[in-house]
């Protein structure tokens, strides 16, 4: 008997030890296919328009790479790469994505696409701006007529975009805003919904206004001027600074949204029929 039992006992033992061995490895391809994914720091734009939802299983089903985005305005995707929580960053503010860059915390800029931005307001159009082709003109007579207008206050691309063209046109709005000039400190769809609750002006990507539900009476007032134009850019994050960037599947990311591939994808995504993005590699 205790001769049986030895022998059924050496017996089990292979078998448990390929069993061990299969779990084992098992368990290594599931950290690894866990492991094969990035942390995209973006814009709300991007996300918001749709885009991403069009790209990324494009992009997956060529690489096997998940990527998790991060929406947030342009300035605080910026700083969420400097603390080393994302492996890429996509977003559009040029100065300070190369601001960035010489700070150590990028690696290189590569521009991926374009569109513009738009002032939006209300169909009846208490500045008198609807139609013109002059972002100047419109900004300067916003504020001349005291019409609402609402800003995103949130630092985000859109937002020093638009600082900037009031700087362009000699006003500190910070200094020279009176109550027609709401900050909300939101994304993109809150100040498009304030605007439509309001009446007001406010200033949108072209992307996030096409998508964008809750129009009420808003319509597009003022677009077409080169000043309204809006590029976005994508940079890896410097392993040097945080090492645990996964750099090799960060930049076939990139490599992707910058090969024939990815700009045909971009090109090809679209609203009710409407481009949202142009691409342009550089």
């Amino acid at each position: 008997m205790r001769t049986r039992l030895r022998r059924n006992s050496v017996l089990k033992r292979p078998r448990l030890t390929l069993f061990a061995i299969a779990f084992a490895l098992a368990q290594v391809s599931l950290a690894s296919a866990q492991e094969k994914s990035i942390v995209v720091a973006s814009t709300t734009s991007t996300q918001d328009s749709g885009l991403y939802g069009f790209i990324l299983p494009l992009f997956k089903q060529k690489t096997g790479i998940d990527v998790k985005v991060v929406a947030l305005g342009t300035g605080q995707a910026l700083d969420m790469a400097r603390r080393g929580d994302a492996d890429v960053v996509f977003v559009h503010a040029r100065e300070a994505e190369e601001k960035f860059i010489a700070e150590g915390f990028g690696v290189k800029r590569y521009s991926v696409m374009y569109n513009d931005f738009v002032i939006i307001g209300p169909k009846d159009d208490p500045a008198s701006i609807k139609g013109a082709r002059n972002v100047a003109f419109a900004l300067q007579t916003i504020k001349a007529k005291g019409a609402p207008f609402i800003s995103r206050g949130d630092n985000s691309g859109t937002h020093i975009a638009e600082i900037n063209l009031w700087k362009g046109v000699g006003i500190d709005i910070k200094k020279e805003a009176g109550p027609w000039y709401k900050s909300v400190g939101q994304g993109m769809g809150a100040a498009l919904n304030a605007a439509a609750a309001s009446g007001a002006y406010v200033m949108s990507d072209r992307g996030t206004w096409i998508s964008f539900k809750n129009k009420a009476d808003l319509v597009i007032a003022v677009q077409g001027d080169k000043l309204l134009f809006n590029q976005y850019g994508v940079i890896l994050v410097n392993p040097a600074k945080h090492p645990h960037v996964k750099k090799e599947l960060g930049q076939q990311f990139i490599d992707w949204l910058i090969s024939d591939e990815g700009q045909n994808a971009i090109a090809d995504y679209k609203i009710e029929g409407e481009q949202v993005f142009w691409p342009q590699r550089e």
